[in-house]
């Protein structure tokens, strides 16, 4: 901890890192902002906000941790019985129905 004046505190020092902190949370509220506004942009012309958040976040994960996610998915749909969507169910359905089904 800082030491100084009178209560034992630099005083300066303190200010100085709560004002900017203030400075970037308001800089952090103004970037906030602008990004509602993109998505209510994008959703005006017709894109699904959901969909644009979910890009979002896949793209900020590393492709090994994306890679993983997407196992445990596919592991939890499998469990629940759900195989249309994995590639082992999409052979199934073209081994059934053929290309034109897919």
């Amino acid at each position: 901890m800082a030491l100084g004046g009178s209560n034992g505190l630099d005083a300066g020092h303190l200010r100085s890192f709560i004002e900017r902190i203030e400075r970037m949370e308001a800089e952090k509220a103004v970037i906030a902002e602008d990004i509602k506004e993109i998505y209510a942009e994008a959703k005006g012309t017709g894109f699904d906000v959901k969909i644009l958040r979910k890009i979002i976040a896949i793209r900020k994960m590393d492709a090994d941790e994306h890679r993983a996610q997407q196992e445990m998915i596919d592991l939890y749909m499998s469990a629940l019985g759900d195989l249309k969507d994995m590639p082992l169910g999409k052979a199934a359905i073209r081994r059934e129905f053929g290309d034109s089904f897919s």
